[in-house]
């Protein structure tokens, strides 16, 4: 089968050995991909999670039918619509976990379904189970402009956020958020940013903030937090260290949180899977959760996409189709 696969240079098209489904796992034939930043690392040959290395099938989200089930799968059948995080999401057949799997709602076009897992579960994951979101309370998404951040938004409100606060430095990308479920909205790179959120909240702080970005925001953060609050650490695109005021965090009482999935098992990821189809798939089967498509590209057209996404141009998901 044909597959783009990770290289030294640049990512290439290359003829792979169709994967074989092991018991409880089952073959996909994948009708589109949506790209993630991971994928920009992957295609010079960086293992992500224990998998990747050069030759290997890039793509880490992907949608697509069902064609062959392995032994131990039941609760599956030939010719189902799913949607999975899973590697090997650009290629023309992959290999899902029966128990990590989610279903596509009907009316849903695989380019879409290709947007949403990752963000489902990672989000749900940040701010239900690691962030303990109440009714009521109030989030603050750091990044709110990545189609992390889009996803995140939405989910807060379904799942009874009483104000919800993003974040981004784009006054173009600021402009649209509002769209995707935000009460506010601030310019993360001004000097006021945290008395911005302060004013927002009357003075009291966000309750939890689900932070995209990370390096020199994190002490902000925490003093945009309520005394008690919660930050969720899930992205470190503004820098992996920095400096950290641990006075701040102590005095604050801060509870700051790692959710890393790389250090998880497969049976943590089928856990996480279970609560976030619980908690979201009622506003997924009648379409309240969205993510916008910034462009669909032709399979043979994947390097001019991932360009793109290197450029860091794009709003919402960019998508490889494969039909």
């Amino acid at each position: 089968m044909r597959a783009i696969t990770s290289n030294a240079t640049a990512p290439i098209f290359a003829e792979v050995a169709l994967p074989e489904p092991g018991k409880e796992e089952v073959l996909v034939k994948v009708k589109a991909g949506a790209l993630n930043r991971i994928d920009l690392m992957m295609m010079k040959g960086a293992a992500h999670g224990g998998v990747g290395g050069m030759g290997i099938p890039l793509g880490v989200e992907w949608a697509g039918e069902i064609v062959a089930l392995g032994s131990a799968v039941d609760n599956w059948k030939v010719g189902d619509r799913v949607m999975s995080a899973g590697f090997g999401a650009f290629a023309e057949y992959t290999l899902g976990h029966a128990r990590r799997m989610l279903p596509i709602p009907a009316g849903l076009s695989y380019e879409q379904a290709a947007t949403l897992p990752v963000g489902l579960q990672t989000m749900h994951d940040a701010i239900a189970t690691n962030g303990q979101l109440a009714p009521g309370q109030t989030v603050l998404i750091q990044g709110a402009s990545s189609g992390m951040g889009l996803l995140g938004m939405q989910i807060a409100k379904c799942l009874g956020a009483g104000l919800v606060i993003g974040s981004s430095t784009s006054p173009e990308r600021r402009a649209k958020l509002k769209d995707f479920g935000a009460d506010a909205v601030i310019d993360s790179s001004a000097p006021d940013w945290v008395e911005q959120v302060k004013h927002a909240t009357n003075g009291a702080g966000a309750d939890l903030l689900v932070d995209l970005v990370a390096g020199p925001l994190v002490n902000g953060g925490m003093a945009a937090l309520r005394v008690g609050g919660r930050m969720v650490n899930v992205g470190r695109v503004g820098g992996e260290s920095g400096d950290f005021n641990f006075d701040l965090h102590s005095m604050r009482r801060i509870t700051y949180i790692g959710v890393s999935f790389r250090t998880r098992t497969g049976a943590e990821v089928a856990e996480v899977r279970v609560r976030a189809l619980a908690a979201l798939g009622p506003a997924l089967a009648e379409g309240s959760l969205r993510m916008p498509v910034d462009q669909v590209y032709r399979f043979d057209d994947a390097p001019a996409a991932l360009e793109r996404m290197a450029g860091n141009q794009h709003f919402g998901k960019i998508v490889l189709s494969l039909e």
